[in-house]
């Protein structure tokens, strides 16, 4: 009757042994326990728009599935970075990313579901479940939660990034406290992720051209018809690949990651893609090295004036018609392997027929326009950076810049500074000891480089960083240093005063070797207790994406 779709959870249904797993399942009021089990599993919490909706896109998933299979939901955690960041609590979110994973492995595993169904909402939830996914190899896929639609201020459309920005505007004396909160109140409009193409936006788009969402996933927003009607054919799709045996690795190969680097360079994505890239790539046992962006990218055009590098959100490239716009029109440049299978059991060329992405390009020319010949995100070695760094240069910042080093060892010793006016025109800002180890768990930039841009200093300054950059973040910035400060890396002997020099290629620390052999890392270990002192003894570097399980 269940054609082996229940070849997992038969071991816990009808093993005659399991009799107390059985009796727990008939405690649930089900009538028939050995219909195939699909996990709905989504990262809904309440304190974050990104995922207070989950629960409610899970709910109509379930009712999607037909009576033939036992849908189970459940729930795990997430971290809000917008909440979170310039806080102690940042240090929790990259380390995340594992927690999530390792859960959505745990629960599918220790109850023998036949299938997934993932519904993420914020940008570490993306791969973290796809990451269990791959661990796990059954019949899943996932649903993005979507993206929030823009707020609006003075009759100009808003989003969490202004909110950022408008304490250096503050501190620049451009606006006054009441407008100051007014637009902290209204930047956001209800549910869904950032709107810019920042690291949720960035990741949802990688992993549907990737081939694990259906269509339109990444750009749908967030309760909007579209995003329910993805909820309405859960059902069909996980049987489709339950029914024809398609496992996520049958999906995500070479060529799937391939696409998915070319996909995130076109819209413009935020530096954290490289992160989670490779740590799915370890994953699925699939070469990938930080070399290979800097390669792909080299012949890909940056096509999307989607913030923060632009003007638009991801609602607006939805109107249009959505990351398959994009796609079409990469597949037209040869950039795309578009015989790449799909969970909706198409090729990438076969959902992308039909789409008249010329008539839009050409109708849409503030939003869909070249940016760049080539990828916005730029890996620099030299000696500052032996291991490799990434930045995100979309041409506006200009691809040289030589200055002297201003160092802080904390976020909080750069805000006081910027605050007492330390910072000038011409600086390389340093902030070091904010890699996975010092961390720990390499927490974002967001909160110095919206301070800096408005403080009006965006022009002016470079910024390097052991540490990370959110998606919303821009500027001449340079993030993912490595080795980190605490592994012995350069950037733990940088002196205020000292010379860096950035090109597109090589980041350089113009000290003498004699000089750099008489300095010592001061560092002052953190003394740390609970997940983050397990997640520092096990972490990699940052250029092999900061996983756990190496």
């Amino acid at each position: 009757m269940y054609k082996n779709l229940n070849k997992f959870s038969k071991i816990i249904t009808q093993d005659k042994s399991q009799g107390a797993s059985q009796a727990m399942l008939y405690a649930l009021n089900i009538k028939d326990i050995k219909k195939p089990h699909i996990g709905i599993g989504s990262n809904w919490f309440e304190s974050n728009p990104c995922n207070n909706h989950l629960n409610i896109l899970a709910d109509k998933v379930k009712s999607n599935i037909n009576n033939n299979y036992l849908p189970f939901r459940f729930n795990t955690i997430g971290v809000s970075d917008g909440i979170s960041m310039g806080t102690r609590g940042m240090n929790y979110s990259l380390p995340s990313r594992e927690i999530i994973a390792d859960s959505y492995e745990t629960i599918n595993m220790a109850h023998s579901y036949d299938a997934n169904i993932s519904i993420p909402g914020c940008d570490k939830n993306m791969p973290g479940c796809l990451m269990a996914m791959i661990r796990i190899n059954r019949p899943s896929f996932m649903i993005y939660g979507g993206s929030i639609k823009p707020g609006l201020h003075k009759g100009k459309e808003i989003d969490v990034v202004n909110a950022f920005q408008s304490y250096g505007l503050y501190l620049n004396n451009q606006i006054n406290n009441n407008e100051r909160e007014n637009i902290i109140k209204n930047a956001c409009n209800g549910s869904g992720a950032c709107g810019g193409m920042y690291t949720a936006n960035t990741m949802a788009s990688a992993i549907e051209s990737m081939g694990m969402t259906l269509p339109g996933s990444a750009s749908n927003p967030a309760l909007s018809v579209e995003k329910f009607r993805e909820c309405e054919v859960a059902g069909e799709t996980i049987e489709y690949l339950m029914v024809n045996d398609i496992k996520p690795l049958d999906i995500i190969n070479k060529k799937s990651i391939h696409n998915a680097i070319v996909t995130l360079i076109a819209l413009g994505g935020s530096t954290n893609a490289v992160l989670h890239l490779l740590a799915i790539a370890k994953t699925s046992n699939i070469e990938l090295n930080i070399d290979d962006f800097e390669e792909i990218g080299k012949n890909v055009p940056v096509l999307a004036n989607l913030k923060p590098h632009g003007d638009y959100l991801m609602f607006h490239l939805h109107q249009i018609g959505g990351i398959n716009i994009i796609m079409k029109k990469l597949q037209e440049l040869g950039l795309l392997y578009d015989e790449c299978l799909t969970i909706n059991g198409k090729t990438v060329k076969e959902n992308l027929e039909g789409i008249n992405h010329k008539d839009i390009f050409d109708s849409n020319p503030d939003l869909l326009k070249k940016i760049k010949d080539s990828s916005h995100i730029k890996i620099l070695k030299g000696n500052l950076a032996p291991n490799g760094a990434v930045a995100k240069l979309t041409g506006k910042e200009g691809y040289y810049f030589r200055g002297k080093a201003i160092v802080f060892n904390s976020e909080q010793d750069f805000i006081k500074g910027l605050e007492e006016k330390k910072i000038k025109k011409g600086n390389v800002i340093v902030i070091r000891f904010q890699g996975p180890k010092a961390g720990p768990g390499m927490p974002e930039m967001l909160k110095p480089t919206s301070a800096i841009v408005g403080y009006g200093l965006e022009k002016d300054v470079a910024f390097i960083t052991d540490g990370r950059f959110s998606g919303g973040s821009h500027g001449f910035i340079i993030g993912h240093v490595s080795p980190e400060a605490i592994d012995n890396g350069l950037i733990g002997k940088v002196e205020n005063g000292d010379i860096i020099s950035i090109d597109s290629d090589l980041i350089t620390l113009e000290v003498s070797e004699k000089e750099l052999n008489n300095r010592q890392i001061d560092y002052k270990e953190k003394k740390l207790t609970g997940y983050l002192n397990k997640y520092v003894k096990t972490v990699s570097g940052a250029e092999l994406g900061c996983v756990t399980d190496i």
